[in-house]
């Protein structure tokens, strides 16, 4: 297929996608709630190929195909969407995936990620409070300046043991975030995750870093300060 002329319609895009849907990698996808088939690596290798073209991503977004919209967010230009277009394909994006991709790759590059973080923290969908969550462990690593740690820790204490598996992981990693970056609440910090016990049987292949808070934590600090 030309590269420059049918597979740069979203029909031809589609068609494309479709030929690289792998049934074994979907049966695989599908057990993390991401219902699609395609190699990352080739997918990506689409997108370097199309490289930015904000009207072909919108095109794919509007499919609601999980692997266009995980095309749409690699070609797409973050700064380009209004605050009330990121908030409907969040809402919209209920595959982990393209939550994942849609809050790293273009929330966090969009002028408007402070404003979708404080909307999306207090939201009633577990879904997209966690995508809140996130943002809030980006602004604990690089910008705490005007955050309630304390706060955060006190909802974390509260509420992470009975929290949905989505919204859990998000609290989770800020929990880990805190003691890592601040010395000051690291012993809380720890404390909360050990009482919690949340995420400690996860099973972590060899040579990873379990996600249960206080493994993580100390391991992390002991790289930083190795």
């Amino acid at each position: 297929m030309s590269a420059t002329t049918e597979a740069t319609t979203v029909a031809g895009l589609m068609e494309e996608l479709a030929a690289l849907d792998d049934p074994r990698a979907r049966e695989v996808n599908l057990r993390h709630g991401d219902d699609h088939g395609v190699n990352l690596s080739k997918l990506r290798a689409i997108a370097k190929r199309l490289k930015t073209q904000q009207d072909l991503a919108r095109g794919l977004w509007a499919t609601g195909d999980t692997a266009a919209r995980l095309l749409s967010l690699l070609i797409c230009r973050p700064k380009d969407f209004s605050r009330d277009e990121l908030d409907t394909m969040l809402r919209e994006a209920r595959s982990p995936k393209v939550q994942d991709w849609l809050v790293n790759y273009v929330v966090k590059k969009s002028p408007h990620t402070e404003d979708l973080r404080l909307t999306w923290f207090a939201d009633e969908d577990p879904v997209v409070a966690s995508a809140g969550w996130m943002l809030t462990v980006d602004r604990v690593a690089k910008k705490p300046e005007g955050l309630d740690l304390d706060g955060l820790l006190d909802t974390i204490e509260g509420t992470m043991k009975e929290a949905p598996e989505r919204l859990q992981w998000a609290m989770n990693h800020c929990l880990a975030q805190i003691g890592i970056e601040h010395p000051a609440l690291r012993a809380r910090a720890l404390e909360i995750g050990e009482r919690l016990e949340v995420l400690k049987d996860y099973p972590t292949p060899p040579g990873c870093t379990s996600p249960f808070a206080p493994v993580w934590i100390t391991e992390m600090v002991r790289r930083k300060e190795a």
